[in-house]
């Protein structure tokens, strides 16, 4: 229970009540602050992803050492991981000690280990475990920022303006995903440790800035850290996660290590783990994941889609990069070194798409609920992968440009609406834990995502590779022998050289091979259209496996947005007698009241014949539910201070009802 400070000015200041948004003044504020953080994270996210190559280069680690593949997956997954298991505590520790103190951590301590990674002083091996934990360093970082941001939102601004306010953070999430892929391609072209450096004075001023302004305006609800919950949901999470690390690596004479006893056992533990998981978020007192908030369905089936909708995309820009910088560039005639840098330039029509859908749908998503946006959003994404299928690995730039827009307009418009149906769903004091749980769902299936795109790309690949390599080789002098021995080497030392703008061939046929050829041979098998012209068609037909499985998981992910229901905004909490009354009210664009006894008049907390003032119909003769704006609701969704005389939508012993599901 919070204390009597905090339930005082929940009631008697509305303004700074938690859901009923601050001043105009501070809730802009609020918005500014967690838009900066956001857009730090993203920046830094994907201008590490377009600086790999530099990266790589720069620590001298041999892209065709299947294992060196593993630090390149974990540079990226490792910080999704951490993310993905502390967000959820983290939003549980915002609810006790404070959304806004625990935020301002999390600017100081990604800031910090930003500093750290770009004074790392190693190479080699050694150099790439070291970016890799202080990486998860950083991810602790970004878990206070995500965990908290969204409920530090949902608290300043009223219910009528969070898709808007949810919609500004997405877009500059975006905006900062583009602005990194082309910064990180100049400033990797310069020093791969800029990607890095930058964010110390931009985190140092935010977190003053933080420090100095932000307010603790949420209700602080004392509880406990169910250890036993987040320990086995991070086992679980990490042995599926290194199970998929090792099952693109080969093994013994299979190109994949599927069939490892390794693999497998890391498979069944983490899925055992994660059953766990479940059955003790049951039966503990406090547990991680508030498993009664998934009986509201709007939260239940917007989490669902997020998750779908994570594993289905989440992967894609990676592969996209692959595409550009490995194949489409090159033959292109651009420099290996340019490509970074271009590869940003030519995905910008990606942000055009989500800058144009995505204020409109979180503005609108606010007056007719997330249902329509969301769902069509994520068909739209699907369709557009669908149309990716059909484009040639050598493309048209204006085909890509047009498809790269329809595919950042479908994320435009399921983003920001889904992100604030769900807080919007929640009673305020679990808007610390339901933010939490939304970004773990989010954060667990992107390195999923990563992984799986990975193992379908090679499976993709391993069935055509050799027959192209052996051919190509071939026809350009290679001995069959030594060009049979080539076809068979793993195909993830090609994709990740691919990847790093590296054509192999120079080492792999070594100067013998090369020097008994006729030169225009050895110039042609050395030079850089060769290699990305030999990969391109079995990359095409790995593209189109992992394009089948995104288009399989983005229409699951809508069919779940349209079990959301209509419009539904959870009442904020009252407190009458020192108890907690919470009551759930859809908003009135179409949606289905509560129960169908409440609007019947038939004995419930809420009936006028229990003695209770009716929310739905004090004051305005009308059977209309919750008519947002008009007397006795105000347009925040909370009733004045003067009618929480009944028990409105109280349990026995005042225990909270349920919330209402919206049809």
């Amino acid at each position: 229970m919070p204390d009597d400070r905090s339930v005082s000015s929940a009631i008697s200041a509305p303004h700074g009540a938690p859901g009923g948004g601050g001043s105009d003044r501070y809730k802009w504020l609020v918005l500014s602050n967690t838009t900066v953080g956001v857009l730090m994270a993203m920046i830094d996210g994907s201008a590490l992803l377009i600086a790999l190559p530099a990266i790589f280069r720069s620590l001298h680690m041999n892209p065709l050492d299947p294992a060196n593949f593993s630090y390149l997956l974990w540079m990226l997954m490792g910080y999704l991981l951490v993310t993905a298991v502390l967000v959820v505590t983290i939003g549980r520790i915002g609810d006790i000690f404070g959304r806004v103190r625990t935020y301002n951590l999390g600017f100081a301590i990604f800031t910090a280990a930003s500093a750290f990674i770009a004074f790392e002083p190693w190479t080699g091996s050694t150099g790439a475990l070291a970016i890799i934990i202080i990486r998860l360093f950083q991810a602790v970082g970004g878990a206070f920022l995500f965990a908290n941001s969204g409920a530090i939102l949902t608290d300043a601004f009223p219910a009528d303006q969070r898709g808007m306010a949810m919609g500004v953070n997405n877009i500059a999430g975006i905006i900062g995903s583009f602005i990194g892929l082309v910064l990180g391609g100049i400033l990797a072209s310069i020093d791969w440790r800029l990607v890095f450096l930058i964010n110390v004075p931009i985190g140092v001023f935010a977190t003053v800035w933080a420090y100095w302004k932000l307010e603790e305006r949420g209700i602080r609800t004392p509880a406990r850290i169910d250890w036993f919950g987040n320990l086995t949901f991070a086992g679980g999470l990490t042995a599926i996660l290194v199970a998929i690390t090792y099952g693109i690596r080969p093994y013994g004479h299979d190109t994949m290590g599927w069939t490892s006893p390794l693999v497998l056992g890391l498979l069944a533990g983490g899925v055992a783990l994660l059953v766990a998981f479940v059955v003790i978020e049951h039966h503990v007192a406090e547990p991680m994941f508030r498993m009664s908030l998934f009986r509201i369905r709007a939260f239940a089936a917007g989490n669902i889609a997020s998750l779908l909708a994570a594993i289905g995309r989440g992967g894609f820009m990676f592969i996209l990069v692959i595409w550009l910088q490995g194949i489409w560039l090159p033959l292109h005639g651009y420099a290996y070194q340019n490509t970074p840098l271009w590869a940003g330039i030519y995905m910008l029509p990606f942000t055009f798409g989500f800058l144009v859908c995505g204020p409109i749908s979180g503005k609108l998503s606010d007056r007719y609920g997330a249902r329509w946006f969301a769902t069509g959003g994520m068909l739209l994404v699907a369709l557009d992968f669908g149309l990716f299928l059909l484009l040639p690995v050598n493309f048209s730039y204006p085909l890509f440009a047009l498809l790269a827009f329809g595919n950042g307009a479908g994320m435009g418009l399921f983003a920001a609406p889904n992100m604030a149906a769900i807080m919007n769903a929640v009673p305020a004091r679990e808007r610390g834990a339901a933010s939490g749980m939304r970004a773990t769902f989010m954060n667990t299936g992107m390195p999923l995502s990563m992984g799986i795109f990975f193992s379908l790309m090679i499976a993709g690949l391993a069935s055509r590779m050799p027959k192209a390599i052996a051919h190509g080789l071939v026809r350009h002098g290679v001995a069959a022998p030594t060009a049979a021995g080539l076809a068979h080497l793993p195909p993830m030392g090609y994709l990740f050289a691919g990847f790093l703008g590296y054509n192999p061939m120079a080492t792999l046929l070594g100067p013998k091979v090369l020097g008994a050829l006729p030169k225009g041979d050895a110039a042609v098998l050395t030079g850089k259209h060769f290699f990305p012209s030999l990969i391109a068609g079995p990359f095409h037909h790995g593209l189109e496996v992992v394009f089948v499985f995104a288009i399989v998981m983005l229409v699951i992910a809508g069919a779940a947005s349209w079990m959301r229901g209509e419009h539904f905004v959870h009442d904020e909490a009252t407190w009458i007698g020192g108890s907690e009354q919470d009551e759930a009210i859809p908003e009135p664009v179409g949606a289905a009241g509560p129960d169908e006894s409440v609007l019947a008049g038939a004995a419930s907390p809420l009936s006028p014949g229990e003695g209770a003032p009716s929310p739905l119909r004090a004051g305005t003769g009308s059977s209309s539910p919750g008519l947002v704006g008009s007397s006795p609701v105000l347009g925040n969704g909370q009733h004045p201070a003067s009618d929480l005389g009944g028990a409105l939508g109280s349990g026995p012993a005042g225990k909270p009802t349920e919330p209402g599901q919206p049809r």
